[in-house]
């Protein structure tokens, strides 16, 4: 199952610089664990936001959850997610 997936990152202001950092860097190692799984196979920036567009193929809704909430920045996203079907126009 092919979804979109949209994270908005919203880090308090509060939480010592050293801690964001060390959130950050372990949230793009398991960004990159997943992405290896074949899981996460899009990661695109969006302009101008902390915030990304992704499409991963996963087996169900809760394999998609799992894979989300085992991001160390999930606590501060706000997730929008879009499950995506074929077009019967496209090519590929």
């Amino acid at each position: 199952m092919l979804y979109c997936v949209e994270m908005t990152v919203n880090i308090p202001r509060d939480i010592p610089l050293e801690q964001v950092e060390q959130i950050k860097i372990a949230e793009k190692a398991r960004a990159i664990d997943i992405q290896n799984s074949g899981k996460w196979p899009h990661l695109w920036r969006v302009v101008g936001k902390y915030s990304n567009i992704s499409i991963f193929d996963v087996e169900s809704n809760d394999e998609l959850h799992n894979l989300l909430s085992s991001l160390p920045l999930f606590p501060y996203m706000t997730i929008q997610v879009t499950p995506l079907a074929k077009h019967p126009s496209s090519v590929f």
